[in-house]
Protein backbone atom coordinates (compact mmCIF):
# COMPACT_ATOMS: atom_id res chain seq x y z
CA UNK A 1 0.00 0.00 0.00
CA UNK A 2 1.28 3.25 -0.20
CA UNK A 3 0.02 6.47 1.65
CA UNK A 4 -1.06 10.16 -0.39
CA UNK A 5 -0.32 13.61 0.05
CA UNK A 6 -0.87 16.83 -1.15
CA UNK A 7 2.10 17.62 -3.81
CA UNK A 8 3.47 21.19 -3.08
CA UNK A 9 4.44 22.57 -6.42
CA UNK A 10 6.25 25.08 -7.32
CA UNK A 11 7.01 27.46 -10.82
CA UNK A 12 10.08 25.40 -12.00
CA UNK A 13 10.22 21.86 -13.39
CA UNK A 14 9.39 19.01 -11.08
CA UNK A 15 12.59 16.89 -9.96
CA UNK A 16 12.29 14.64 -12.58
CA UNK A 17 14.85 12.63 -15.18
CA UNK A 18 13.20 14.50 -17.98
CA UNK A 19 13.96 17.78 -16.33
CA UNK A 20 17.77 16.54 -15.83
CA UNK A 21 18.21 15.71 -19.25
CA UNK A 22 16.82 18.51 -20.74
CA UNK A 23 18.54 19.76 -23.75
CA UNK A 24 17.69 23.51 -23.14
CA UNK A 25 16.40 25.71 -20.26
CA UNK A 26 13.79 27.62 -21.11
CA UNK A 27 13.76 31.71 -20.13
CA UNK A 28 11.20 33.40 -21.86
CA UNK A 29 9.65 36.48 -20.07
CA UNK A 30 6.46 36.79 -17.73
CA UNK A 31 3.30 38.84 -19.66
CA UNK A 32 3.84 42.39 -18.40
CA UNK A 33 1.52 45.00 -19.82
CA UNK A 34 -1.13 44.83 -22.47
CA UNK A 35 -0.70 43.22 -25.81
CA UNK A 36 -2.38 41.84 -28.60
CA UNK A 37 -2.73 39.03 -31.07
CA UNK A 38 -4.85 37.11 -33.49
CA UNK A 39 -4.97 34.10 -31.06
CA UNK A 40 -3.43 33.67 -27.72
CA UNK A 41 -3.04 30.01 -26.69
CA UNK A 42 -3.16 29.37 -22.93
CA UNK A 43 -0.72 26.39 -21.96
CA UNK A 44 2.25 25.57 -22.60
CA UNK A 45 2.43 21.88 -22.96
CA UNK A 46 2.13 19.59 -26.24
CA UNK A 47 -1.55 20.38 -26.61
CA UNK A 48 -0.81 24.31 -26.43
CA UNK A 49 3.10 24.53 -28.23
CA UNK A 50 1.53 22.32 -31.00
CA UNK A 51 -1.22 24.78 -31.73
CA UNK A 52 0.73 27.70 -31.18
CA UNK A 53 3.63 25.80 -33.83
CA UNK A 54 0.60 24.82 -36.23
CA UNK A 55 -0.92 28.57 -36.56
CA UNK A 56 2.84 29.21 -36.74
CA UNK A 57 3.47 27.32 -39.49
CA UNK A 58 -0.16 28.76 -41.49
CA UNK A 59 1.50 32.58 -40.58
CA UNK A 60 -0.93 33.31 -37.73
CA UNK A 61 0.10 36.31 -35.50
CA UNK A 62 -0.06 33.49 -31.96
CA UNK A 63 0.73 34.56 -28.30
CA UNK A 64 1.65 31.73 -26.21
CA UNK A 65 1.26 32.17 -22.00
CA UNK A 66 1.99 29.50 -19.53
CA UNK A 67 1.91 29.70 -15.88
CA UNK A 68 4.86 27.92 -14.79
CA UNK A 69 7.51 26.51 -17.54
CA UNK A 70 6.96 25.06 -21.13
CA UNK A 71 6.36 21.29 -20.36
CA UNK A 72 5.65 21.95 -16.92
CA UNK A 73 2.57 19.66 -16.28
CA UNK A 74 1.75 16.30 -17.71
CA UNK A 75 4.08 16.83 -20.71
CA UNK A 76 7.07 16.89 -19.49
CA UNK A 77 5.77 14.39 -16.47
CA UNK A 78 4.97 11.76 -18.31
CA UNK A 79 6.14 8.15 -19.20
CA UNK A 80 7.27 9.21 -22.65
CA UNK A 81 5.23 6.74 -24.99
CA UNK A 82 4.37 7.29 -28.23
CA UNK A 83 0.94 5.40 -28.41
CA UNK A 84 -0.92 6.21 -32.12
CA UNK A 85 -4.77 6.30 -31.47
CA UNK A 86 -7.27 9.02 -30.52
CA UNK A 87 -9.53 8.17 -28.22
CA UNK A 88 -11.65 5.14 -27.38
CA UNK A 89 -14.57 3.61 -29.20
CA UNK A 90 -15.85 6.66 -31.15
CA UNK A 91 -18.65 4.03 -32.91
CA UNK A 92 -20.02 4.69 -29.46
CA UNK A 93 -20.87 8.24 -31.33
CA UNK A 94 -21.98 6.83 -34.70
CA UNK A 95 -25.89 9.01 -33.84
CA UNK A 96 -23.72 12.34 -33.42
CA UNK A 97 -20.69 12.01 -36.11
CA UNK A 98 -21.98 9.22 -38.72
CA UNK A 99 -19.73 6.74 -40.40
CA UNK A 100 -17.72 9.12 -42.50
CA UNK A 101 -17.00 10.62 -38.92
CA UNK A 102 -15.74 7.26 -37.45
CA UNK A 103 -13.41 6.21 -40.13
CA UNK A 104 -12.07 9.65 -39.75
CA UNK A 105 -11.10 9.43 -36.41
CA UNK A 106 -9.60 6.32 -36.75
CA UNK A 107 -7.30 7.63 -39.48
CA UNK A 108 -6.07 10.60 -37.34
CA UNK A 109 -4.96 8.26 -34.67
CA UNK A 110 -2.77 6.49 -37.83
CA UNK A 111 -2.13 10.28 -38.27
CA UNK A 112 -1.13 11.56 -34.73
CA UNK A 113 2.20 9.63 -34.54
CA UNK A 114 3.16 10.69 -38.33
CA UNK A 115 2.91 14.41 -37.11
CA UNK A 116 5.36 13.55 -34.41
CA UNK A 117 8.02 12.08 -36.75
CA UNK A 118 7.71 14.48 -39.57
CA UNK A 119 7.97 17.56 -36.50
CA UNK A 120 11.42 15.53 -35.19
CA UNK A 121 12.82 15.24 -38.61
CA UNK A 122 11.58 18.73 -40.04
CA UNK A 123 12.99 20.95 -37.31
CA UNK A 124 15.86 18.34 -36.03
CA UNK A 125 14.49 17.87 -32.33
CA UNK A 126 16.81 16.01 -30.62
CA UNK A 127 14.17 14.19 -27.85
CA UNK A 128 15.76 10.22 -28.29
CA UNK A 129 12.83 9.20 -30.55
CA UNK A 130 12.77 5.13 -30.69
CA UNK A 131 10.44 3.32 -32.41
CA UNK A 132 9.30 -0.36 -30.84
CA UNK A 133 6.15 -1.02 -28.63
CA UNK A 134 4.90 -3.80 -26.42
CA UNK A 135 2.25 -4.07 -25.12
CA UNK A 136 2.14 -7.27 -22.57
CA UNK A 137 -0.64 -10.07 -21.45
CA UNK A 138 -1.01 -11.11 -17.75
CA UNK A 139 -3.88 -13.30 -18.89
CA UNK A 140 -5.05 -15.76 -21.42
CA UNK A 141 -8.28 -13.08 -21.87
CA UNK A 142 -5.42 -10.40 -22.93
CA UNK A 143 -4.23 -12.61 -25.56
CA UNK A 144 -7.21 -13.07 -27.22
CA UNK A 145 -8.16 -9.06 -26.35
CA UNK A 146 -4.17 -8.45 -28.74
CA UNK A 147 -5.56 -10.47 -31.79
CA UNK A 148 -8.48 -8.58 -31.78
CA UNK A 149 -6.59 -5.44 -32.14
CA UNK A 150 -4.20 -6.74 -34.41
CA UNK A 151 -7.37 -7.78 -36.46
CA UNK A 152 -8.36 -4.41 -35.80
CA UNK A 153 -5.33 -2.47 -37.06
CA UNK A 154 -5.02 -4.15 -40.15
CA UNK A 155 -9.05 -3.49 -40.89
CA UNK A 156 -8.92 0.43 -40.34
CA UNK A 157 -5.62 0.54 -42.95
CA UNK A 158 -2.94 0.77 -40.10
CA UNK A 159 -0.25 0.28 -42.54
CA UNK A 160 2.28 -0.65 -39.49
CA UNK A 161 2.60 -4.31 -38.44
CA UNK A 162 1.08 -5.65 -35.54
CA UNK A 163 2.33 -8.92 -34.31
CA UNK A 164 1.11 -11.30 -31.73
CA UNK A 165 4.08 -12.82 -29.67
CA UNK A 166 4.04 -15.56 -27.60
CA UNK A 167 5.66 -16.13 -24.19
CA UNK A 168 8.79 -17.56 -25.87
CA UNK A 169 8.67 -14.47 -28.39
CA UNK A 170 8.05 -11.98 -26.20
CA UNK A 171 11.49 -12.44 -24.20
CA UNK A 172 13.03 -11.12 -27.03
CA UNK A 173 11.76 -8.09 -26.67
CA UNK A 174 10.57 -7.84 -22.78
CA UNK A 175 12.03 -10.25 -20.84
CA UNK A 176 9.95 -11.36 -17.67
CA UNK A 177 8.58 -13.88 -16.78
CA UNK A 178 5.16 -11.81 -15.69
CA UNK A 179 3.50 -12.01 -18.97
CA UNK A 180 2.20 -14.78 -21.30
CA UNK A 181 2.67 -13.19 -24.40
CA UNK A 182 2.48 -9.38 -25.98
CA UNK A 183 1.40 -7.99 -29.07
CA UNK A 184 4.53 -5.58 -30.65
CA UNK A 185 4.28 -2.94 -33.01
CA UNK A 186 6.51 -0.21 -34.46
CA UNK A 187 4.52 2.72 -35.16
CA UNK A 188 4.22 3.51 -31.84
CA UNK A 189 7.63 3.95 -29.35
CA UNK A 190 9.20 6.34 -27.18
CA UNK A 191 10.83 9.99 -26.93
CA UNK A 192 12.42 12.26 -23.87
CA UNK A 193 8.56 14.53 -23.68
CA UNK A 194 10.09 17.52 -22.32
CA UNK A 195 13.03 17.83 -25.19
CA UNK A 196 10.02 17.31 -27.68
CA UNK A 197 7.99 19.65 -26.72
CA UNK A 198 10.33 22.16 -26.11
CA UNK A 199 11.97 21.73 -29.11
CA UNK A 200 8.69 22.34 -30.62
CA UNK A 201 7.97 25.71 -28.70
CA UNK A 202 11.79 26.80 -30.56
CA UNK A 203 10.54 26.35 -33.58
CA UNK A 204 7.50 27.79 -33.49
CA UNK A 205 9.42 30.85 -31.83
CA UNK A 206 11.71 30.86 -34.82
CA UNK A 207 8.58 32.01 -37.11
CA UNK A 208 7.21 34.73 -34.96
CA UNK A 209 5.52 33.40 -31.90
CA UNK A 210 5.42 35.13 -28.61
CA UNK A 211 5.69 32.74 -25.71
CA UNK A 212 5.61 34.33 -21.81
CA UNK A 213 6.55 31.68 -18.82
CA UNK A 214 5.55 32.77 -15.48
CA UNK A 215 2.53 34.32 -16.55
CA UNK A 216 -0.84 32.62 -15.10
CA UNK A 217 -4.11 33.05 -16.64
CA UNK A 218 -6.61 34.65 -13.83
CA UNK A 219 -9.39 35.58 -15.72
CA UNK A 220 -10.91 35.07 -19.06
CA UNK A 221 -13.46 37.94 -20.87
CA UNK A 222 -15.60 36.56 -23.41
CA UNK A 223 -16.92 38.23 -26.35
CA UNK A 224 -15.89 39.60 -29.50
CA UNK A 225 -11.72 39.75 -29.56
CA UNK A 226 -12.25 38.41 -25.78
CA UNK A 227 -9.34 39.40 -23.51
CA UNK A 228 -7.07 37.02 -21.64
CA UNK A 229 -5.66 38.43 -18.38
CA UNK A 230 -2.49 37.35 -16.36
CA UNK A 231 -0.90 38.22 -13.23
CA UNK A 232 1.26 41.15 -14.97
CA UNK A 233 -0.52 42.11 -17.91
CA UNK A 234 -3.10 41.00 -21.06
CA UNK A 235 -3.52 39.71 -24.14
CA UNK A 236 -6.62 40.66 -26.46
CA UNK A 237 -7.04 38.61 -29.66
CA UNK A 238 -9.47 37.74 -32.04
CA UNK A 239 -9.20 34.17 -31.03
CA UNK A 240 -8.71 32.12 -27.12
CA UNK A 241 -7.69 28.46 -27.31
CA UNK A 242 -7.56 26.83 -23.85
CA UNK A 243 -5.21 24.18 -23.32
CA UNK A 244 -4.56 24.19 -19.68
CA UNK A 245 -6.03 20.69 -19.32
CA UNK A 246 -6.09 19.44 -15.98
CA UNK A 247 -3.53 22.15 -14.55
CA UNK A 248 -7.02 24.87 -15.68
CA UNK A 249 -8.36 24.46 -11.88
CA UNK A 250 -11.38 26.54 -11.88
CA UNK A 251 -10.86 29.34 -14.75
CA UNK A 252 -13.65 27.53 -16.32
CA UNK A 253 -15.84 25.79 -14.41
CA UNK A 254 -17.75 24.48 -17.05
CA UNK A 255 -14.88 22.47 -18.88
CA UNK A 256 -13.13 22.14 -15.03
CA UNK A 257 -16.54 20.01 -14.28
CA UNK A 258 -16.09 17.98 -17.28
CA UNK A 259 -12.44 16.66 -16.31
CA UNK A 260 -10.49 15.02 -13.42
CA UNK A 261 -7.06 15.52 -12.21
CA UNK A 262 -5.19 12.27 -11.70
CA UNK A 263 -2.16 11.60 -10.55
CA UNK A 264 0.48 9.18 -12.04
CA UNK A 265 4.22 8.28 -10.77
CA UNK A 266 7.38 7.03 -12.39
CA UNK A 267 10.74 6.35 -10.93
CA UNK A 268 13.83 6.01 -13.07
CA UNK A 269 16.98 3.95 -11.68
CA UNK A 270 20.85 4.95 -12.12
CA UNK A 271 22.37 4.34 -15.41
CA UNK A 272 22.18 0.20 -16.11
CA UNK A 273 25.13 -1.70 -17.94
CA UNK A 274 24.62 -3.04 -21.50
CA UNK A 275 24.48 -6.09 -19.91
CA UNK A 276 21.30 -5.09 -17.60
CA UNK A 277 19.51 -3.54 -20.03
CA UNK A 278 19.81 -6.29 -22.88
CA UNK A 279 18.53 -8.64 -19.62
CA UNK A 280 15.45 -6.64 -19.40
CA UNK A 281 14.27 -5.02 -22.11
CA UNK A 282 16.49 -6.40 -25.16
CA UNK A 283 14.41 -4.94 -28.05
CA UNK A 284 14.39 -1.53 -26.29
CA UNK A 285 10.77 -1.21 -26.80
CA UNK A 286 8.40 0.90 -24.28
CA UNK A 287 5.98 -1.88 -22.53
CA UNK A 288 2.09 -1.26 -21.12
CA UNK A 289 0.31 -3.57 -19.62
CA UNK A 290 -3.92 -4.05 -19.61
CA UNK A 291 -5.04 -3.18 -16.16
CA UNK A 292 -6.60 -0.25 -15.15
CA UNK A 293 -4.05 0.58 -12.50
CA UNK A 294 -1.05 -0.26 -14.99
CA UNK A 295 2.75 -0.35 -15.04
CA UNK A 296 4.35 1.05 -18.05
CA UNK A 297 8.08 1.23 -18.50
CA UNK A 298 10.95 1.79 -20.69
CA UNK A 299 15.06 2.48 -21.21
CA UNK A 300 15.39 5.94 -21.20
CA UNK A 301 18.46 6.94 -23.99
CA UNK A 302 21.39 6.26 -20.76
CA UNK A 303 19.57 2.92 -20.50
CA UNK A 304 18.21 3.96 -17.03
CA UNK A 305 14.56 1.92 -16.13
CA UNK A 306 11.93 4.46 -16.37
CA UNK A 307 8.86 2.58 -14.42
CA UNK A 308 5.60 4.31 -13.98
CA UNK A 309 2.34 3.61 -12.34
CA UNK A 310 0.23 4.30 -9.39
CA UNK A 311 -2.24 5.64 -10.77
CA UNK A 312 -5.13 7.27 -8.72
CA UNK A 313 -8.00 9.80 -8.53
CA UNK A 314 -7.42 11.54 -5.65
CA UNK A 315 -5.84 14.12 -6.89
CA UNK A 316 -3.21 13.43 -4.48
CA UNK A 317 0.93 12.28 -4.46
CA UNK A 318 1.87 8.63 -3.37
CA UNK A 319 4.42 9.51 -0.14
CA UNK A 320 6.40 6.80 -0.92
CA UNK A 321 6.09 6.55 -4.59
CA UNK A 322 10.13 5.90 -4.77
CA UNK A 323 9.77 2.72 -2.25
CA UNK A 324 6.76 1.40 -4.24
CA UNK A 325 7.58 1.34 -7.83
CA UNK A 326 10.61 0.01 -7.35
CA UNK A 327 8.70 -2.93 -5.90
CA UNK A 328 6.57 -3.30 -8.11
CA UNK A 329 9.53 -3.10 -10.42
CA UNK A 330 11.39 -5.93 -8.61
CA UNK A 331 8.56 -7.83 -9.01
CA UNK A 332 8.53 -7.65 -12.79
CA UNK A 333 12.13 -7.26 -13.60
CA UNK A 334 13.95 -9.13 -10.19
CA UNK A 335 17.73 -8.20 -11.42
CA UNK A 336 16.73 -4.75 -10.95
CA UNK A 337 15.79 -5.23 -6.63
CA UNK A 338 19.02 -3.56 -6.29
CA UNK A 339 19.09 -0.95 -8.55
CA UNK A 340 19.54 2.62 -7.33
CA UNK A 341 16.77 4.97 -8.23
CA UNK A 342 17.66 8.20 -8.89
CA UNK A 343 14.32 10.21 -9.62
CA UNK A 344 10.70 9.72 -8.62
CA UNK A 345 7.94 11.89 -9.41
CA UNK A 346 4.23 12.33 -10.38
CA UNK A 347 1.97 14.52 -12.42
CA UNK A 348 -1.78 15.00 -13.14
CA UNK A 349 -3.36 13.64 -16.24
CA UNK A 350 -6.62 15.05 -17.25
CA UNK A 351 -9.41 12.60 -17.05
CA UNK A 352 -12.64 12.33 -19.19
CA UNK A 353 -15.91 9.91 -17.92
CA UNK A 354 -15.90 9.32 -21.48
CA UNK A 355 -12.23 8.55 -22.71
CA UNK A 356 -12.53 10.75 -25.72
CA UNK A 357 -10.53 14.09 -26.28
CA UNK A 358 -12.96 17.06 -25.58
CA UNK A 359 -12.93 20.20 -27.55
CA UNK A 360 -15.14 22.39 -28.76
CA UNK A 361 -16.32 25.83 -28.49
CA UNK A 362 -17.12 28.15 -25.50
CA UNK A 363 -18.57 31.06 -27.72
CA UNK A 364 -17.47 32.73 -31.05
CA UNK A 365 -13.94 33.59 -29.68
CA UNK A 366 -13.24 31.27 -27.28
CA UNK A 367 -12.32 27.16 -28.20
CA UNK A 368 -10.55 24.72 -25.86
CA UNK A 369 -8.91 21.24 -25.85
CA UNK A 370 -8.66 18.92 -23.30
CA UNK A 371 -8.88 15.02 -21.35
CA UNK A 372 -6.52 12.48 -23.04
CA UNK A 373 -7.07 10.52 -20.45
CA UNK A 374 -3.15 8.96 -19.81
CA UNK A 375 -2.57 8.55 -23.46
CA UNK A 376 -1.98 12.11 -24.91
CA UNK A 377 1.67 12.63 -26.43
CA UNK A 378 0.97 11.47 -29.50
CA UNK A 379 -3.45 13.27 -30.03
CA UNK A 380 -1.88 16.12 -27.98
CA UNK A 381 -0.30 16.68 -31.72
CA UNK A 382 -3.70 15.83 -33.30
CA UNK A 383 -6.07 17.75 -31.73
CA UNK A 384 -3.65 20.61 -31.93
CA UNK A 385 -3.66 20.25 -35.76
CA UNK A 386 -7.39 20.31 -36.30
CA UNK A 387 -7.50 23.18 -34.03
CA UNK A 388 -5.42 24.88 -36.39
CA UNK A 389 -7.08 24.28 -39.02
CA UNK A 390 -10.50 25.07 -37.64
CA UNK A 391 -9.05 28.72 -36.84
CA UNK A 392 -7.63 28.99 -40.07
CA UNK A 393 -11.12 28.12 -42.27
CA UNK A 394 -10.89 24.43 -42.52
CA UNK A 395 -13.31 23.35 -39.28
CA UNK A 396 -14.09 19.70 -41.25
CA UNK A 397 -12.33 17.97 -38.75
CA UNK A 398 -12.39 20.17 -35.62
CA UNK A 399 -16.70 19.65 -35.88
CA UNK A 400 -16.33 16.26 -36.00
CA UNK A 401 -14.96 15.97 -32.11
CA UNK A 402 -16.99 19.00 -30.84
CA UNK A 403 -19.69 16.97 -31.57
CA UNK A 404 -19.07 14.52 -29.46
CA UNK A 405 -21.04 14.92 -26.67
CA UNK A 406 -19.25 15.11 -22.91
CA UNK A 407 -20.93 15.34 -19.26
CA UNK A 408 -19.50 16.76 -15.95
CA UNK A 409 -18.86 14.42 -13.48
CA UNK A 410 -21.47 13.63 -11.13
CA UNK A 411 -21.54 15.05 -7.38
CA UNK A 412 -19.80 18.39 -8.10
CA UNK A 413 -16.10 18.51 -6.96
CA UNK A 414 -16.70 17.27 -3.41
CA UNK A 415 -18.13 13.74 -4.69
CA UNK A 416 -16.69 12.94 -7.98
CA UNK A 417 -13.65 11.71 -6.51
CA UNK A 418 -14.90 9.42 -4.19
CA UNK A 419 -17.28 7.67 -6.66
CA UNK A 420 -13.86 7.95 -9.76
CA UNK A 421 -11.90 6.01 -6.87
CA UNK A 422 -14.94 3.43 -6.33
CA UNK A 423 -15.10 3.00 -10.06
CA UNK A 424 -11.19 2.15 -10.11
CA UNK A 425 -11.49 0.02 -7.82
CA UNK A 426 -14.55 -1.74 -9.20
CA UNK A 427 -12.13 -2.54 -12.27
CA UNK A 428 -9.20 -3.32 -10.09
CA UNK A 429 -11.39 -6.43 -9.37
CA UNK A 430 -12.11 -7.34 -12.86
CA UNK A 431 -8.41 -7.19 -13.50
CA UNK A 432 -7.68 -9.79 -10.56
CA UNK A 433 -10.59 -12.10 -12.12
Amino acid sequence: MFGLRQSVETREHAGSYYAASANWETDYPALSGDITAEVVVVGGGFTGVNTMLELAERGVDVVLLEANRISWGATGRNGGQIIGGVGRAPERYRKQIGEAGIKSIYQMGIEARDIIEERIAKYDIQCDLTWGYCDVALKPRHMKDFAEWRDWEKEIGNPHEYKLLDKDELKEFVNSDSYIGGLLNYSNGHIQPLNLCIGEARAAETMGARIFEQSRVVELEQGPNPRVITEGGSVRAKQVVLCGNAYMQNLVPKLSSRVLPSCSAIIATEPLTDEQAKAVLPGNVAVCDPRTALDYFRLTADKRMLFGGLANYTGLEPTNLEEVLTRKMAKVFPSLADARVDYGWSGQMGIGINRMPQLGRLSEGVSYIQAYSGHGVAPTHMMARITAEMLTGSPQRFNIFSAIPHWPFPGGKPFRRIGLAVGMSWFKLLDAL
